[in-house]
């Protein structure tokens, strides 16, 4: 494998020095770490930074997180023991994106990794590329496409990407099984019982690996923890400390290291161990702390779905409302999307413009809108919406989009979040209760705006699975009403 090796300037003499494990991402290589390198060598570390198997000048083939890469972190500790001044006892891993992943999977396969910093990171594959059960399109042609670009992938992972862009669900077990094997998710208790300190970081439109499933790992995490969320999208806000510039992710991650492989007084060990970044506030705003994840909601407000009006709309958050019944087309994007990858997000952190939609100007036959009244006072959204509704299909196979919008005066609504599902072997015309995690998001909703849900079935990141001419119903039984449960804090 090719690699990089700094060391600190004053090393010789037979003494020790802490050592940090750099796992470059995907389709990048070691060269990508350099910058924050010769940092953490100027501080007192040997570091090791290197291309993953099967990238760029690196043999074999790629394993995507497989036993393959796990025999190859504890090869690359070994061989920094024996040819750098390393510190046995005293062994960590930092990594981005692909990198990211494989430091979490290192601290499962390999007990001298005492210290973990993964940035843009996942805990669950399965669960990021395959949420909803609905194929992520947009992202797997991007990993699979910079594979083969500067890569070479095994013949495992080629059939494996083929049957997920073919959307083979009668694969699907196989697909998760595979997924699975390569998520940390799989091997919390290895992880808990190595005990590694463990931070992550990652970003509420991160369109690879969506925030859910990390705050969910996070959550069962036994040891010392930290878990980072920021506005942006896949590696996106630590994009400027690889470029050496000044960076509040990575300057979290050194200040992680230190502390946990120096054993730095430097307070992060103090700090509420939550993190996370509105998506809304300003540049310079803060970060709001919280002792765990569950405590970022202090209440689930629940707003009843009710008929539509004139205008096809329906209320939402009024009066309980059962009994009606609202049909949508397929195969026709209303309008309604989560965006294109990176592009998309990167407008929100910068420019705080997530995608946006004309409210009233959705087609209503290819989508169904709730909307609320206006607010009295701001919304401060912060968690996990979740949409139940009743479903009846025309086929036994289909995809729904769901959608949250912050809607101002004009009806224009920006993205607050929204997340794909997909359903196989349903019976036609039989109802069937749906219940759907939104992607986890902190949004604040100004005074005098209103919230809207919009279901349709088409976006562009996601393949869908809508036979021609078919339709869905949503409906509320009296004995099952709908609703959407939205996360608040009222502080």
């Amino acid at each position: 494998m090719k690699g990089n090796v700094f060391t600190p300037g004053d090393a010789g003499g037979g003494k020790r020095y802490p050592v940090v494990v750099l796992p470059a991402s995907w389709a990048l290589n070691d060269i990508e770490y350099v910058a924050q390198a010769k940092k953490l060598a100027a501080d007192g570390y040997v570091v090791v930074s290197y291309t993953p198997r099967g990238f760029w000048f690196s043999e074999g083939r790629i394993d995507v997180a497989g036993p393959k890469d796990m025999a190859d972190i504890s090869k690359v500790i070994d061989w920094a023991l024996a040819e750098t001044p390393a510190d046995r006892d005293r062994i960590g891993m930092v990594g981005v994106s692909y990198g990211a992943g494989l430091c979490v999977m290192g601290a499962a396969f390999d007990k001298r990794v005492k210290a973990v910093a993964a940035m843009s990171g996942w805990a669950d594959l399965s669960g990021s590329i395959f949420s909803g059960r609905t194929p992520h399109l947009q992202a797997s042609l991007l990993l699979g496409g910079t594979a083969y670009l500067t890569g070479r992938p095994s013949e495992e992972f080629q059939q494996v990407l083929g049957d997920f862009l073919s959307s083979r669900y009668d694969k699907e077990a196989e697909l998760v099984a595979w997924g699975d094997k390569r998520s940390p998710a799989t091997y919390l208790d290895r992880i808990n019982d190595n005990g590694a300190a463990i931070m992550l970081a990652n970003s509420w439109g991160d369109s690879l690996f969506p925030p859910n499933q990390l705050a969910d790992f996070y959550d069962r995490l036994h040891g010392p923890k930290r878990l980072e969320f920021r506005p942006g999208d896949h590696v996106t806000p630590e994009l400027t400390g690889l470029l050496g510039l000044p960076n509040d992710t990575w300057s979290n991650a050194r200040r992680w290291v230190d502390h946990y492989l120096k054993g730095e007084n430097n307070g992060i060990d103090r700090e509420q161990p939550v993190q996370l970044k509105n998506r809304t506030g300003s540049d310079s705003g803060g970060y709001e702390g919280y002792s765990r994840w569950s405590a970022v909601t202090s209440q689930h407000r629940r707003l009843p779905l009710g008929d539509k009006d004139f205008f096809g709309t329906g209320d939402l958050g009024g009066s309980p409302d059962t009994g009606w019944r609202t049909r949508i087309g397929t195969n026709l994007d209303s309008g309604a999307d989560g965006g294109l990858i990176f592009l998309s997000q990167i407008g929100d952190q910068v420019a705080k413009l997530p995608p946006i939609v004309s409210v009233p100007l959705l087609p209503r036959q290819v989508a169904s809108v709730w909307q609320s009244a206006t607010y009295d006072s701001v919304q401060r959204i912060r968690g996990t919406a979740k949409m139940h509704v009743t479903l009846t299909p025309s086929n036994a196979m289909g995809t729904v989009m769901a959608y949250l919008y912050d809607v101002n005066g004009l009806g224009v609504g920006k993205l607050v979040s929204h997340a794909p599902f997909t359903f196989t072997d349903k019976e036609p015309g039989q109802p069937f209760p749906l219940d759907l995690d939104l992607f986890s998001t902190a949004y604040d909703v100004p005074a005098g705006h209103r919230l809207a849900l919009v279901v349709d079935t088409v976006d562009p990141l996601y393949i869908e699975h809508n036979p021609l001419l078919s339709s869905i119903t949503f409906s509320s039984p009296a004995d099952d009403p709908s609703w959407l449960s939205v996360p608040l804090r009222d502080d």
